[in-house]
């Protein structure tokens, strides 16, 4: 396919080969350099405070939470339950999903996207302000998993809207590298938790398990204003601005996707379901793993994971520029090939409890992974049409991550109980290779079709 093919990014109706046209309107808008940018730089922001949100939980989830909010549990147990309240916000992203993707297709792309960072932010720090469960017993759970809920529901719609933003702004030929701003905010999301809940856990020490848990909870109060401030002052996406002045915005999107890209909807959760499942594993599990079983200095686990990520952020800009310039579907690949012959040496390495190889484990994770992460926003956006892409890839992106990361840590704890040794979950995690491997294959075809990456993919 030549760089000068359009994506349906641009909003055009489809081709009888399967590829999309561009409206003459679509074509006349251009984003400026200035403007790309600040939407870039603001999604990425956007994105990383939502991630940190999300993955401070995680972190508090291996560390803290067995002890103060399931007790009566003996510790392997409470890890476990610990890990299905982690999953619990999982499980409320889809709907959560529908229901952005509905209204983010219905009336505003930008709306949905302040709405969501704004409604996460504040279930995060409601979460540090929680009794435990020596102060209020059975309800300090019960709360825990409520505001777990709330806080996966509302990011349902953050990420994909903001895959949406971003690429339908960026200019055919670099949808891939403008989408893994989108990404990095993984990255950025994972150094400012890891780092920043290190540092409070040193600052703290022997308190911490006390009340310093609550400080990086709370601070995502500062983090959701920075969100704001620069979410608001981006332009609506031109997609949908074309879509609304058309009138052809669909009134039920969900029934659109179902109904006409069911096959794309299921190799979209496929491929986010096996990314999703070692990652997860990385940057949650490993530090329930390494201080609870390998009894690991847990300050050398969290610096590791905070290593990895820093090269993750830079990983996820090659793997975005090589996808624009070899194919979405081949970059991908080779990223979900790496997680199937890395799941057992990651693992390995591990286990020797020796903290230079476990950096490596981790380092080599991180960044092998990006080239499955790096490409996603672009490969989101090219499965479904205008009118109804925000629901599509809200649906597929979230349901994958239900069914990867929001089961990953719980499922790999359970493996650990039931073999006593890691091999069982480096089988887990070689099958979520196989399965973004058979997701990418699904959806191959049309994303050659409809992509705006060059040289035969």
């Amino acid at each position: 396919m030549s760089s000068s093919t359009v994506t349906d990014a641009a909003g055009g109706p489809d081709r009888p080969d399967g590829s999309v046209g561009t409206t003459a309107a679509a074509q006349q808008h251009t984003t400026s350099p200035r403007e790309m940018r600040r939407i870039a730089g603001a999604s990425a922001i956007g994105t990383g405070v939502e991630l940190y949100d999300f993955l401070i939980f995680g972190l508090a989830a291996g560390l803290v939470f067995p002890q103060l909010f399931f007790p009566e549990s003996d510790p392997l147990v409470g890890t476990l339950l610990s890990f299905m309240t982690f999953g619990a916000g999982f499980l409320a992203r889809p709907l959560g999903g529908i229901a952005f993707g509905h209204f983010g297709d219905r009336f505003s792309r930008k709306t949905m996207l302040v709405i969501s960072l704004v409604a996460t932010g504040v279930a995060t720090v409601a979460i540090g302000l929680l009794p435990t469960y020596q102060t209020v017993g059975i309800l300090a759970p019960i709360l825990l998993v409520t505001m777990r809920i709330a806080q996966g529901f509302f990011m349902g719609g953050e990420q994909s809207g903001a895959f949406l933003m971003v690429t339908e702004h960026a200019p055919a030929g670099r949808k891939a590298f403008y989408g893994s701003f989108v990404t990095s905010g993984s990255p950025i999301g994972s150094i400012l938790g890891i780092g920043f809940f290190n540092l409070v856990a040193a600052l703290t020490g022997d308190q911490f398990v006390e009340w310093g848990w609550r400080i990086p909870f709370l601070a995502s109060a500062v983090l959701i204003g920075i969100g704001i401030y620069v979410r608001l002052g981006i332009s609506e996406s031109p997609v949908f601005s074309q879509l609304a002045k058309k009138s052809t915005v669909a009134r039920v999107p969900l029934v659109g996707v179902l109904s006409t890209a069911l096959p794309l909807v299921i190799g979209g959760v496929l491929v986010n379901m096996g990314f999703n499942t070692f990652i997860f594993i990385v940057n949650s599990f490993s530090t329930s793993y390494g201080t609870q079983t390998l009894g690991m200095d847990r300050n050398t686990l969290l610096l590791s994971s905070l290593t990895g990520s820093v090269g993750m952020l830079v990983a996820v800009f090659v793997a975005g520029w090589l996808a624009d310039r070899y194919g979405l579907v081949r970059i991908m690949a080779g990223g979900a090939i790496f997680q199937v012959l890395w799941a057992f040496p990651f693992f390995w390495l591990f286990d020797t409890a020796t903290p230079a190889l476990l950096y490596l484990a981790m380092v080599f994770a991180y960044i092998g992974l990006s080239f499955v992460f790096g490409p996603m926003a672009a490969y989101y956006v090219s499965l479904f049409r205008p009118e109804y892409r925000y629901s599509g890839v809200a649906l597929s992106y979230n349901l994958g991550a239900v069914l990867g990361g929001g089961l990953s840590p719980t499922i790999a704890t359970a493996l650990l109980g039931q073999f006593g040794s890691s091999a069982a979950i480096s089988g887990y995690v070689a099958l979520g290779g196989l399965l973004s491997l058979a997701g990418l294959l699904l959806t191959a075809g049309h994303v050659k079709r409809v992509s705006t990456t060059t040289l035969g993919d």
